[in-house]
C-alpha cells in the first residue's frame, strides 16, 4: 500500500484522537469541571480502530499491542455509560473481534509472524523496548481509569488518567523523534497540552469544592 494512504490513516487516527480530547476540554471548560461525554469514548474507539490499522500497516508492534490494550476499555465505557447497546449487534461483534481478525488473517497468509513483528529491520531492538514500554504505559492510564469507574460505576477520567497521560505521551514522544513518525509527533504533542490542561481544571474544581 502507498505510504501516503498509510499516514493517512494515521493522520485520521490522530484527529480523532485530537478531536476526542478537544470536544472533553470545551466541555470540561464550560461546566469548570473534569467531564467524559459519550462521544470522547465513541471517537476513542473509532481512532483506535484506525490506528492499529496503521500499525499493521507499518509493521509496527508497539502500535498495535498499545491500541489492542485500549481498544476493549473504550468498549467498557461506552457500556458503563449505556451506549454500546445501542449499536446493531453485528456492529459490535465485528468491533470485538476486529483486533483478532486482522492478526490471524495476517499470519495465515504469511505476510508477517511473531519473529518479524518484534524484529523490524527499519526499528532498531532498543527502539522497539522503547516503543512497547512508551506504549503500556500509556495504556496504563487507562487501565487505571477503568478500575476506577468499575469502582464507582461511572464512566469518568480521574486526575491519576491525566498525570499517567503526561508521563506516557511524552516518552512516545521521544519514540516518535527517534523512529521518525509524523503521526505520533504531532498526535501526542498536540495531546500534551490538553493532559496539562485538565489537571488545571481539576485543581481549580478542588479548590472551589474545598
Amino acid at each position: 500500500m502507498k505510504d501516503w494512504l498509510v499516514y493517512s490513516i494515521g493522520f485520521l487516527a490522530q484527529i480523532l484522537f485530537s478531536g476526542r480530547l478537544l470536544i472533553q476540554w470545551i466541555v470540561s471548560e464550560k461546566n469548570k469541571r473534569v467531564i467524559t461525554p459519550s462521544i470522547f469514548w465513541k471517537l476513542s474507539l473509532l481512532a483506535s480502530f484506525l490506528l492499529f490499522v496503521y500499525g499493521y500497516l507499518r509493521d509496527d508492534f508497539a502500535i498495535m499491542l498499545g491500541q489492542t490494550l485500549t481498544y476493549f476499555i473504550y468498549i467498557r465505557n461506552l457500556q458503563l455509560q449505556g451506549e454500546w447497546i445501542k449499536s446493531p449487534k453485528w456492529f459490535r461483534l465485528f468491533l470485538m473481534i476486529f483486533p483478532v481478525l486482522i492478526v490471524v488473517y495476517a499470519y495465515n497468509n504469511g505476510e508477517y509472524d511473531v519473529q518479524k513483528l518484534l524484529n523490524n529491520e527499519e526499528i532498531p531492538l532498543w527502539l522497539m523496548i522503547l516503543g512497547i514500554i512508551s506504549q503500556i504505559l500509556f495504556t496504563f492510564r487507562f487501565i487505571f481509569q477503568w478500575i476506577y469507574s468499575e469502582k464507582t460505576k461511572t464512566s469518568q477520567l480521574p486526575i491519576g488518567f491525566w498525570r499517567l497521560s503526561i508521563f506516557g505521551a511524552s516518552l512516545i514522544l521521544t519514540y516518535a523523534i527517534f523512529r521518525e513518525d509524523p503521526v505520533l509527533l504531532i498526535g501526542h504533542g498536540a495531546g500534551l497540552i490538553i493532559y496539562i490542561r485538565n489537571i488545571i481544571i481539576w485543581k481549580k474544581q478542588k479548590v472551589n469544592v474545598d
